[in-house]
């Protein structure tokens, strides 16, 4: 049996990797809502590849997509039990995701958003899996089904629980309601100013804020659901941190839209995310867990 010389797997590797790399983050960062776990899993896989026989990579994207999906699932096993003693709320860690990055040309914004990753962790795993193949990658039921391992028909019945907990109907498209610059400077503005009654004026009834410091820094440990507490909990956070040093804010591009970065000289002291409904802000996610913070 003839074998192709190392170097030809290599470099048959490194093309796999480049031409790959990108969809296959997405997938697992979509799965996992940790691109440090997703950055693992995509490594472990490559590096698993080289061993796999080129005849089972004719059709690559589906192989490695498989692999991907299976690694993922052993990573979110072990997550779930650090979960079970994390500290207050967990939120996704965050990522840049500037207008030239490669994510943008082979998946679509609205499911990059911070808003669509904090909405799957309402999935099982199965759910999940399901919907991000069909959703972000394109992968049709039959294709689904053989990298799951599941019959066809699970899987549409798995995709309509996904929408269903996600409150998305079968013939609505996923889509993510984009916040305006303006919106999201006008709301920093008022809360450096201090000015709290302008800030309740631009958040709705039922809004709620979500703080996720991992037991790490001070963060609430349950979510705020309350319009005047979210209120004076932002703008007296925001004060507290100031008082501490030369804290600076930024806009930055987060998940596939804008954010709010705040630094305190070098060091990232938060990632803030804000969810617009009917021209209110209805979800306020705040992430100080420093772990989670080395991408933004």
């Amino acid at each position: 049996m003839i074998t192709d010389s190392p170097e030809k797997v290599r470099k048959r590797m490194e093309e796999l990797y480049d031409q790959y790399r990108a969809p296959l983050f997405t997938l697992a960062y979509q799965l996992t809502g940790s691109a440090a776990d997703a950055e693992d899993a995509v490594q472990d896989v490559f590096f698993k590849a080289y061993e796999v026989r080129p005849e089972r990579l004719k059709e690559p994207k589906a192989y490695l997509c498989k692999m991907v999906t299976n690694r993922c699932l052993d990573l979110r096993k072990s997550a779930r039990r650090k979960r079970e003693v994390y500290v207050g709320p967990w939120l996704p860690e965050p990522i840049r995701t500037p207008e030239a990055d490669t994510l943008e040309a082979v998946v679509r914004r609205d499911l990059l958003s911070y808003g669509m990753l904090v909405l799957l962790e309402r999935l099982t795993w199965a759910e999940r899996a399901v919907f991000v193949l069909r959703e972000a990658l394109g992968f049709d039921y039959p294709e689904i089904a053989e990298l799951t391992g599941k019959r066809e028909t699970n899987c549409r019945m798995l995709m309509s629980r996904a929408r269903s907990k996600l409150g998305i109907s079968e013939e609505e498209p996923v889509v993510h309601d984009t916040v305006e610059l303006e919106w999201v400077s006008r709301f920093l503005t008022s809360l450096e100013q201090g000015n709290v009654d302008h800030v309740l004026s631009l958040l709705s009834e039922d809004v709620i804020l979500v703080t996720d410091g991992g037991g790490k820094v001070v963060a609430a440990t349950s979510a705020i659901q309350t319009r005047n507490q979210v209120a004076l909990i932002l703008a007296g956070a925001l004060h507290g941190l100031k008082s501490q040093g030369s804290l600076h804010s930024e806009f930055a591009p987060l998940n596939g839209e804008t954010g709010i970065v705040l630094r305190s000289g070098d060091e990232t002291v938060a990632a803030i995310f804000l969810q617009c409904r009917r021209g209110k802000f209805d979800r306020i996610y705040v992430v100080r867990n420093p772990d989670k913070l080395t991408r933004v």
